[in-house]
């Protein structure tokens, strides 16, 4: 069984592009960044070595999603979307490093990653006019600034702080990812379906 936008052959590519169309692949990110959020906030008491971990973990299974996304629409950038996808991928890897696990190097790696991508999927949106549910996608990349200038603006000096502060903007934009997932659920399964939301990018 495929999902609506998603073709059944095609070849590696194509199944690759198709799948990246699925509104069910962006549930994918939503998950990726609320699941560390609520242990986070959850074991507030976890030592700054497990947070890393939490952090590398969502950032580099949603640095993958977000790859596999970027392959498939005709709306957006995609060269953005790779960007932001390899962006991720490697921020999850410095997050691992244990020379740069100190509360402030993963304040600024987590707080950098996110102001660059919402400021990415930010002029992707409004460089792109067709783009299906681009006020969604709008809130999506501000919520992001925001957290981004918040984790690097607000001081934390233990690694309790730092969990408690990243849990919750984990939290919040997994579930604005969530939003945006449904969005498009709603758009594909409405009446006579949305061809162009269809190929809606997700920078």
């Amino acid at each position: 069984m495929t999902d609506a936008g998603v073709p059944a052959n095609g070849g590696l590519d194509g199944q690759l592009a198709g799948l990246g169309r699925s509104w069910t692949w962006l549930l994918g990110p939503a998950v990726a960044t609320l699941v560390p959020g609520v242990l986070a906030l959850v074991w507030p008491d976890a030592t700054l070595h497990v947070l890393a971990v939490l952090i590398a973990l969502s950032l580099i299974v949603t640095g993958a999603f977000r790859f596999v996304a970027a392959l498939a629409p005709r709306h957006g950038d995609r060269f953005t979307g790779l960007l932001i996808a390899v962006l991720y991928v490697l921020a999850g890897v410095l997050c691992l490093r244990h020379p740069l696990q100190t509360v402030a190097a993963l304040a600024l790696i987590t707080g950098a990653v996110w102001l660059v991508t919402g400021l990415l999927t930010a002029f992707t949106a409004l460089g792109t006019r067709d783009l299906p549910h681009r006020g969604v996608v709008l809130g999506v990349a501000a919520l992001v600034v925001v957290a981004g200038i918040v984790v690097l603006a607000l001081p934390t000096e233990s690694a309790r702080a730092l969990t408690r502060l990243l849990g919750l903007w984990l939290v919040l934009l997994g579930l604005a990812e969530l939003c945006l997932a449904l969005a498009l659920r709603a758009a594909l399964r409405g009446p006579g379906g949305d061809p162009a939301a269809r190929d809606v990018h997700r920078a």
